[in-house]
């Protein structure tokens, strides 16, 4: 929209009656500006702002209404009508009014100093409303039996929380390969995986392994993260190419690494007894992921859902965690974990030394062995499509 000179002139008359606090003659004078630039939606918002400041808070709603049926997308008359509903106690609805204005913010980078108070106003609001729904909707199936089954319990927590608003949906989004109609599940139930304790159980040979590679400086360790030149680096700059997420594979793309398993035989049998995923040329894949002190690996997902991921931890020095979905988990010494890494998940260690676990593949147990062997085929396949030309 163009303003020309003297419709400027004639808005800063009225905002001067603003200013100067004459309440009624900047609506008069706003009305009269409106009836002739209807085009201009910013003068209900300063004629909402006249009316706010008068008391008349009703007033003021309608008129930001009138700009917003004209612009549902009307970034400025949102924040105002939410921070009006508040101001009349309507917490509630002011939340709505805020969800939506926040959808269509201004990112971090962008966002106005004016406007970085407004914004963060209407974050706490929205938050604050939805750990008191999350509360109520918690509240309102206390008579119901429902942790009878964990699985139960897990899905109608976690459905609580979406619902109120205090967890988002997180969907498998493999960047590789999607197996669909499989459940997005972060953490499987132990009962598929019936080798875990026998895993656990040796814990102590692995990390005796471990411990020796630490003592001569992790040899054979490389950054977990190591992009060419001209790739798209995304969430992992800073980690691409760096020492502070180093790895050394054991099995990697379906490969034996032979020097890691000559430094770490007993580890090599005891991963050669779990029935790891076979996938030529792809997988089993199997390392020891070490995490610098202080560093977090970022939000991201893996290559399909298809297969899943072991964790064991062993060496823990302090605080570490992990998030999927919207289920975080603290690590504990030997404790294995299998989740599937196509949900978007993030690790953190915030001791100030180094955090390693052993990292390795196994199938989605949902998937049958003709599934299995398509799967195998197809990625094979499409490996030698995609390469073929060079």
């Amino acid at each position: 929209m163009i303003v020309d000179a003297k419709q400027r002139a004639d808005i800063a008359a009225a905002m001067d009656h603003l200013q100067r606090g004459d309440l009624a003659g900047a609506k008069a004078q706003l009305a009269e500006l409106e009836r002739r630039y209807p085009q201009n939606l910013e003068l209900k918002l300063h004629r909402a702002l006249a009316h706010r400041l008068s008391g008349e808070f009703s007033t003021a709603v309608q008129v930001l209404d009138q700009a917003l049926s004209a612009d549902p997308y009307f970034f400025l008359a949102l924040l105002s009508k939410g921070e009006i509903l508040k101001q009349m106690g309507k917490e509630r609805l002011a939340a709505e009014i805020f969800a939506n204005a926040l959808k269509i913010a201004p990112t971090e980078g962008q966002i106005p100093s004016s406007l970085k108070a407004p914004i963060a106003r209407a974050r706490e609001t929205v938050d604050a409303v939805s750990v008191e729904l999350e509360a109520y909707l918690r509240d309102a199936i206390a008579g119901i039996d429902r942790f009878s089954s964990g699985d139960t319990s897990a899905r109608i927590e976690e459905t609580i929380g979406i619902l109120a608003g205090t967890k988002r949906i997180y969907n498998a989004e493999p960047i590789q390969l999607h197996i669909p109609r499989l459940p997005a599940i972060p953490f499987f139930d132990r009962e598929y995986f019936p080798w875990l304790e026998a895993l656990e159980a040796n814990t102590g040979t692995i990390r005796d392994e471990l411990v020796a590679l630490l003592e001569l400086d992790l040899p054979g360790f490389a950054p977990y993260i190591d992009y060419p030149p001209g790739t798209p680096e995304n969430q992992y700059k800073e980690l691409n190419g760096s020492e502070l997420w180093s790895a050394l594979w054991l099995w990697r793309d379906g490969e034996p690494q032979l020097e890691p398993q000559r430094l770490c035989p007993q580890t090599t049998e005891v991963l050669s007894s779990i029935p790891m995923a076979d996938q030529q040329d792809f997988a089993p894949t199997a390392v020891f992921s070490a995490l610098a002190p202080n560093t977090r690996i970022p939000p991201h997902t893996g290559s399909t859902n298809a297969r899943l991921l072991v964790h064991l931890p062993l060496v823990l020095p302090g605080p570490a965690g992990f998030r999927v979905g919207n289920e975080t988990r603290e690590w504990r010494l030997g404790e294995a974990w299998v989740f599937d890494d196509s949900i978007q998940h993030e690790a953190w260690n915030n001791a100030d030394e180094t955090r390693v676990i052993l990292i390795f593949d196994v199938w989605n147990p949902l998937l049958n062995e003709a599934e299995k062997e398509m799967i195998r085929v197809l990625l094979r396949a499409n490996y030698a499509w995609s390469t073929q030309e060079g």
